[in-house]
């Protein structure tokens, strides 16, 4: 009797087990706003962290963990003061909006920057959105000038702005245009309509055209970096310098594309940039080396997969710019676009990507890489990486609400 007993007493609790209700997931809405909730805790943390150097801003960890910092001129200087303006728009506490324009003003001197593209990163990422949330004409008026820095390094024989001068290692190269470049035209459009000049669009425009012919394969991949001859505007060389190899696809690079063609057919209404960011877009979504968790590998061609380290900082990108391009295509493609942002959100925000209060030198996201051919940044957090993730969130955020 006992026995029969037990067996009936296993069966019931075999049945409960089958049965039982998975663990539910947390709503989207719950992941964002916990995510942002965590990520203005971490960043006001690390404005604090760096309230007695005025002249420095976040750029990563070292190999024992400890806080990298760089000064205005280097490229990421604008992604911290962005994320905290991105924080302020979601919070508008008075710590937020002091910090985000402590940080803004230590870029400002950048707006001067001529001998290099990045003044884009560096002032609009910063001063762009601090104008967006205040509508200070002081913050208007930088970027003005830094667009006219911009633009002094165009040139109409090749039809491009040029990247990169004496670098050690821009030597290779006459006139090296990067993928990376196309992120600084929202500046320049943004000029021209705000100060009524179409020498900003017509620059950014050409820019993008030149780069649509030249820098993407048939699939739709993009090289790294393509160089011109100054003197005959045609093709010198491309290669992928921070790629796996010249014909591979660096995941970043990928991002920079469908970011910078979804932005221009917002800013421009041109149907052959959107057409561009659903080539790259179906590109990135169907290859088969993009992980379940949609957080690609540093290279979509890494020889080592699956045991490649991923980059966070791609995959905020590609997010941020999945989320803006699901509101230009019809509602199936929308759908899809969305669902795997979704995915990558949620990745993002799990412990497998997301830090620890207080830890990871105060950075949101672990994980990113920066250059592993030259063996720099590898899986440490990154200020673009936080910058493109909160912006994700941000995005999603208005696009729930308005749904």
């Amino acid at each position: 009797m006992l026995k029969q007993l037990s067996i009936v007493i296993l069966a019931l609790a075999t049945l409960f087990a089958c049965t039982a209700p998975e663990p539910k997931e947390k709503a989207l809405e719950q992941v964002i706003n916990e995510s942002l909730d965590f990520a203005t805790h971490q960043s006001l943390l690390m404005a604090e962290s760096l309230k007695d150097q005025p002249d420095r801003l976040p750029q990563t960890i070292d190999d024992e963990g400890k806080l990298v910092t760089c000064s205005s001129d280097w490229w990421v200087s604008g992604f911290f003061p962005g994320v905290l303006w991105y924080l302020y728009e979601n919070n508008p506490s008075d710590s937020l909006k002091n910090w985000a324009i402590n940080y803004t003003l230590r870029v400002e001197d950048q707006k001067y920057t001529t001998d290099n593209h990045d003044v884009g990163f560096m002032i609009f990422c910063s001063f762009g959105n601090a104008f967006r949330l205040t509508g200070d004409s002081a913050y208007k008026e930088v970027i003005h000038t830094a667009s006219n820095s911009l633009i002094t390094r165009f040139n109409p024989t090749v039809g491009c702005i040029r990247s990169w001068d004496s670098a050690p290692w821009s030597k290779q190269w006459q006139f090296p245009v990067i993928i990376d470049n196309m992120m600084n035209l929202e500046m320049l459009e943004w000029s021209a309509k705000t100060f009524e000049d179409t020498t900003y669009s017509h620059i950014a425009e050409t820019h993008a055209n030149t780069t649509m012919e030249n820098h993407f394969r048939d699939d739709y991949s993009s090289y790294h970096v393509v160089s011109y001859d100054t003197i005959t505007g045609e093709v010198e060389r491309k290669n992928t310098a921070q790629g796996y190899s010249d014909d591979s696809a660096w995941a970043r690079g990928q991002g920079w594309g469908l970011y910078g063609y979804t932005m221009m057919y917002r800013e421009t209404g041109n149907e052959a940039y959107l057409k561009q960011a659903e080539g790259i877009a179906d590109f990135i979504l169907t290859h088969p080396n993009l992980p379940a968790d949609k957080i690609p590998y540093w290279d979509f061609n890494a020889p080592n997969i699956p045991d490649a380290k991923r980059d966070a900082s791609a995959g905020a990108l590609i997010c941020s710019a999945l989320i803006e391009l699901s509101g230009y295509v019809p509602a199936e493609k929308a759908k899809e676009y969305l669902a795997v942002a979704e995915t990558q959100l949620r990745s993002l925000s799990s412990p497998a990507y997301r830090a620890e209060l207080g830890e990871n030198g105060n950075f949101i996201l672990e994980h990113s890489v920066g250059h592993m051919p030259n063996g720099t940044e590898i899986d440490v957090p990154l200020t673009y990486a936080d910058y493109y993730y909160v912006e994700a969130l941000m995005r999603m955020k208005k696009k729930l609400a308005t749904n």
